[in-house]
């Protein structure tokens, strides 16, 4: 029990210095948007405008982290990007809803990622992923910090949560009630990921653009 606490405590006092390295040269302004179009295997995210408030009360939007499919383009436990996205839009049509994919720049939070895409929502249904994996389902008149279902701990969310998240977004949309996404529970992710998620997390703030709109996208499989 001493060597778990103390390996723990010796992880987190590593996490810190690594961030502490990486903030050092971060600067709000260093990294733009750009119009390139992302790709990461058979997919490519074209950026097509600024996102507007959606008019359609049969979607769901979901907001990419601002370093999803570009600079990362990969979940911390190695799941790509391009079937991340392809498993949630399966199963938002699954379920009879239309999604609909913007770019969040102003944070890399995913609480205010998925606010945010909630709010511009045409159902008031919003998913937010950061580009280590971890995904918030949010609803446009909840505060940032109350979500409806939230998956902290991406080193456990694989191929089949990523489907069952969009199915559950979508359920929602729908007015239903659906019963939560099973989440797996292991005490020693956290300090096994610890670091690495630190790492990713910083990584993607460098590519925030304070106050910047969401981005619409357009997603062409391939």
């Amino acid at each position: 029990m001493v060597n778990s606490v103390s390996n723990e405590e010796l992880i987190e006092l590593i996490t810190k210095q690594v961030l502490s390295k990486l903030t050092e040269g971060i600067s709000s302004n260093s990294v733009k948007s750009s119009t390139v179009p992302a790709r990461v295997g058979k997919m490519r995210l074209e950026e097509v405008g600024t996102a507007e408030i959606g008019k359609r009360s049969d979607e769901v939007v979901i907001a990419l982290g601002a370093a999803f499919g570009k600079t990362q383009t990969e979940t911390i436990v190695g799941i790509p990007h391009d079937e991340v996205l392809r498993e949630i839009l399966a199963g938002i049509e699954e379920e009879g809803i239309t999604p609909r994919v913007v770019r969040a720049l102003r944070t890399s939070d995913v609480s205010f990622m998925a606010n945010d895409a909630a709010k511009i929502s045409g159902s008031g249904i919003g998913i937010g992923i950061q580009s280590k994996g971890t995904t918030v389902i949010h609803q446009k008149d909840l505060q940032p910090l109350n979500n409806l279902e939230l998956f902290s701990q991406a080193p456990l969310i694989d191929r089949e949560t990523f489907r069952a998240i969009g199915k559950n977004a979508a359920k929602y949309a729908k007015g239903e009630s659906p019963d939560p996404v099973p989440v797996r529970n292991d005490q020693m992710a956290r300090p096994k990921y610890q670091a690495k998620a630190a790492i990713l997390h910083i990584k993607e703030t460098e590519h925030v653009v304070p106050h910047a709109k969401p981005i619409e996208l357009k997603v062409i499989f391939e």
